[in-house]
């Protein structure tokens, strides 16, 4: 991981420490290629959970909007989640 995307989590961390008390509900909000089964790999990611996932195709079908509310434990964990997905190819995390 390079200096500047640490600075982010770190930032990230901070931010999210800063404003909930642990365990709390989040939502991630990505974006990704909808070929490749990229839907389902973000969907396993959070399998086991307890996610309620909310996916909406863009107009063309090329891309896929996936929301995902759900109670974590930490601010570490949803960072952990983040580095998890960032592997899924042309995932952009929002």
């Amino acid at each position: 991981m390079d200096k500047k995307t640490q600075e982010f989590y770190e930032r990230l961390k901070e931010e999210l420490d800063n404003a909930n008390v642990w365990p709390a509900e989040y939502l991630f909000k990505f974006i990704v290629p909808t070929e490749d089964g990229n839907v389902e790999k973000v969907e396993n990611a959070f399998n086991d959970m307890g996610a309620v996932i909310k996916t909406t195709k863009s107009k063309n079908a090329k891309f896929t909007s996936i929301s995902v509310n759900v109670r974590m434990k930490s601010s570490q964990s949803i960072i952990d989640k983040y580095l998890e997905v960032s592997t899924i190819p042309g995932i952009i995390s929002l």
